[in-house]
């Protein structure tokens, strides 16, 4: 049960994420670099897809599930390693411990999963 919940949870957590940053008109890189962030945005929508459907087909044992779980955690970790240079160069240093417990938590759910 650890592995859909985390997938849905994350997915939902990042789309949630961006929709909020959005709506409060918390994405400068909009006006400054609209190319690179709707790419970076569109990246990181396609990784929550994927992580909420493969939590769904692992909820329903579908087999298909697992392999789709798996792109999907290479795409976290993915996003999981590149995002937090944003963070950083801001000196925003708790956002790396999130992403570090995204990693750690994929990880854990791959060894569950194989």
């Amino acid at each position: 049960m650890l592995v859909p919940v985390f997938a849905v949870f994350v997915g939902v957590g990042m789309l949630s994420q961006w929709t909020v940053l959005y709506i409060s008109k918390q994405i400068p890189e909009l006006k400054t670099e609209p190319v690179r962030i709707l790419f970076h945005i569109a990246a990181e929508a396609v990784t929550a897809i994927v992580l909420i459907t493969s939590g769904i087909g692992l909820f329903l044992a579908a087999p298909w599930g697992t392999n789709l779980f798996l792109v999907g955690a290479g795409m976290l970790f993915y996003t999981a390693i590149v995002s937090p240079g944003y963070f950083a160069q801001q000196g925003q240093w708790g956002w790396l411990a999130m992403f570090a417990a995204l990693i750690a938590g994929g990880l854990a759910c791959i060894l569950v999963l194989v």
